[in-house]
This record gives C-alpha cells, sequence and structure tokens, in this order.
C-alpha cells in the first residue's frame, strides 16, 4: 500500500485543515483496498495532482483503461457522476462504475491525457478547441436531475461577498464589489435559457483523447443554469491575458471568438467574467490573502470597463 500513498501526495499537506478531512485520509488506505478488491483492479501510481481526491490509472480484468478517483465528501462533488452519466461519453470521459458510499468513480483514462494547459499552440486555437467541447457538453437538464441551481449557488456568493466586503473592509474598490453582488444575483435570473453547466471548465480539466475530436472534459462541478457562466476559466487561463502589453485589445477580440465559438452573447461572458473574479477576489481576501484579491479586482476592472459596466 505504500506505494499507493507516497508521502508527497498534495493531499497529505491539503487535507489537514479541519477533522472531516483528517478523518478521511485515516481511511484512505482501507478505501482504496476495498475499492481495488471490488472492481477487481490492477492499479498504478497515483497522480500527483489536485487538492481533495486521490487519482490513480487502473485497469479492470477486461483490460479496459481507466482511472480510479477517490474524493473526500464535499458539495461540489456531489454531482459529478450524475453528470458523467448524462454526457454519456460524449464531450466528456465515460463512467465505468459508481460507489457513492465512497465518493469514488471509475472513469474512462483518456490516452495520451495531456492536459490542454500544457498543449503547444496558438492560444486563439486553443480557445476554438475548448469552446467547441464545452458547447457538447451544454444539455437541457431533466425536470428530476437534483442538480444545484446556479441562481441559488450565485446568490449565495452575492451575500458572502457582501459579508466578507463588511467584515475586512479591504482596500479595494467598494463599487465594483457591489458590481460584483449584483451581477452574481442578476445574470442567473435574466438568462434566456439554461442548461448542464460544466461548473470548473479550466483548461486543465480537458484532457487529449484518441476519440471525439481528440479533446475530453473530466472533474465537472455541475449545475443547471446560464451556460455564459462556464468559460471564465477559458479565457483568464490560456495565455493569461493580463500578462501582456494590451489586455484589453486582446481580451475583446478573445471574448469574441469565443462568443462566435459557442453561439453566446459577448457581453454576457464579460458580465460574467467580473461577477466570477470579484467573487475570487473576496475570497482571497477571507483566506487572508488580501494581495492576491486586489490583483484579481484590478483585472475585474479591465473586464468591467471593456464591457461598458
Amino acid at each position: 500500500m505504500d506505494d499507493l500513498l507516497p508521502p508527497d501526495l498534495p493531499i497529505f499537506a491539503e487535507m489537514r485543515h479541519d477533522d472531516s478531512q483528517r478523518e478521511w485520509l485515516t481511511r484512505l488506505p482501507g478505501m482504496i483496498a476495498e475499492l481495488r478488491d471490488r472492481w477487481s483492479l490492477d492499479l498504478g501510481d497515483p497522480v500527483h495532482g489536485g487538492s481533495c481526491s486521490w487519482v490513480a490509472p487502473a485497469s479492470p480484468p477486461d483490460g479496459t483503461l481507466a482511472v480510479l478517483k477517490i474524493t473526500w465528501p464535499h458539495r461540489e462533488m456531489e454531482g459529478e457522476a450524475q453528470a458523467l452519466r448524462l454526457w454519456d461519453g460524449v464531450g466528456a470521459v465515460r463512467l465505468l462504475h459508481h460507489a457513492p458510499d465512497l465518493s469514488a468513480l471509475l472513469v474512462e483514462r483518456c490516452e495520451p491525457g495531456t492536459e490542454l494547459a500544457e498543449h503547444d499552440g496558438v492560444p486563439e486555437e486553443l480557445l476554438t478547441t475548448a469552446a467547441s467541447a464545452l458547447r457538447e457538453l451544454w444539455r437541457p437538464p431533466a425536470a428530476d436531475s437534483g442538480f444545484e441551481r446556479v441562481t441559488d449557488v450565485a446568490a449565495e456568493w452575492a451575500d458572502e461577498v457582501e459579508d466578507r466586503m463588511r467584515r475586512h473592509r479591504p482596500a479595494v474598490d467598494p463599487g465594483l464589489v457591489a458590481l460584483g453582488a449584483g451581477l452574481l444575483r442578476e445574470l442567473p435570473r435574466t438568462a434566456e435559457r439554461e442548461v448542464v453547466v460544466h461548473g470548473d471548465f479550466n483548461p486543465g480539466n480537458l484532457l487529449a483523447a484518441h476519440r471525439d475530436g481528440g479533446w475530453l472534459a473530466i472533474d465537472p462541478k455541475p449545475m443547471i443554469g446560464d451556460p455564459a457562466y462556464d468559460p471564465w476559466p477559458l479565457l483568464e487561463q490560456i495565455d493569461d491575458p493580463f500578462e501582456h502589453d494590451d489586455p484589453d485589445l486582446l481580451l475583446k477580440e478573445r471574448f469574441a471568438l469565443v462568443a462566435d465559438v459557442l453561439g453566446e452573447d459577448v457581453r454576457r461572458l464579460q458580465a460574467w467574467s467580473v461577477a466570477r473574479q470579484v467573487e475570487t477576489a473576496l475570497w482571497c481576501v477571507e483566506h487572508g490573502e488580501a494581495e492576491d484579491g486586489a490583483e484579481v479586482m484590478d483585472c475585474a476592472r479591465v473586464v468591467a470597463d471593456l464591457a461598458g459596466l
């Protein structure tokens, strides 16, 4: 078992903040052994990534290339298996087995499995590729899907933004904070349609694969709501636009590109970007990272100005 739990795994540093995390770590060896026996798996060396999941390549008896993922139970992971069932391998990895009692999934393994974030290429081409893959995931929700709603989650975030602003009084633009909180409440209510959004569509969650256009999504945090919620992590993290000399022009071009591929209104994409950045900035403040929060707010101001907000 030692080779499956090397001490330098990130979870050993990250999963020690409260009793539930520490208790999960103590149970993890037993869960690995139980799932290995339950699904008759040969397990490879675990992946050194992620902060709240143990992940390793796995091979069931039929020789399928798979990945075993065991996650610390928390709110954002609750809909992952259901979303993968909904997508059924179209645009995302296939779900092979689900053990809800252990918060574990056995999913299709992508080959070669390179993250889009690590893929060489022209940024605009990567954005086009990613946006095309994202569009494949946006399905109308079933009436009894049980997914959380963007409306509810964003309203909670708006309350938290305002509360954190009152308690910490950080050195950030209060008008921009108020704008972000207002957008978090308004945007979900004014969406023209609702779909199952991925919820965490960053370039590390899109992997190269030998099927379906060459890219498959992993690690959803699904909700039902405005599709324009999803794209900001792509625009922010593929060739960080804020590191360029003229981020305003670059962002204008890239927002237009992604909006065109997705068939979405460019100003809604921009507005959601501002809302999400403000939420991130106040999260940073709450967690003692005020300098990072101020930097994120500076970026939010650039996008807000671009959108005319």
